[in-house]
């Protein structure tokens, strides 16, 4: 059993920065790979940023490459999304999850919602313009 609580959500401008950190207990997510998702008003829930079992590997949505970047921290069990020069369409709900199938350390990590056992309650991320 995994419980994953998402923290730094808030509301800025335009072109600020935020830091959303994942914070993991029941087990350790060393060998997990890690994502976040967003969810807007009236959108499906589409995925942001992946990252593999020991940090090894990474994937993000088109319209995040080079503004955002996820990390992991595994002797704090913890995942992070720094997010700079943010834009008000990336105003949503932010979660973490996590998925559980013990993937090679090598794999990139999944960007599908299905592949993902585990999950947060999110935080709201809001910016304006």
């Amino acid at each position: 059993q995994v419980q994953l609580v998402e923290s730094g959500g808030g509301l800025v401008q335009a072109g600020d920065s935020l830091r959303l950190s994942c914070a993991a207990s029941g087990r350790a997510i060393s060998t997990y790979a890690m994502g976040w998702f967003r969810q807007a008003p009236g959108k499906e829930r589409e995925f942001v940023a992946a990252i593999s079992a020991y940090g090894s590997n990474t994937n993000y949505a088109d319209s995040v490459k080079g503004r955002f970047t996820i990390s992991r921290d595994n002797a704090k069990n913890t995942v992070y999304l720094q997010m700079n020069s943010l834009k008000p369409e990336d105003t949503a709900v932010y979660y973490c999850a996590a998925d559980s199938s013990f993937r090679p350390s090598y794999s990139y990590p999944p960007k599908f919602l299905d592949e993902y056992d585990y999950w947060g309650q999110g935080t709201q991320v809001t910016v304006s313009s």
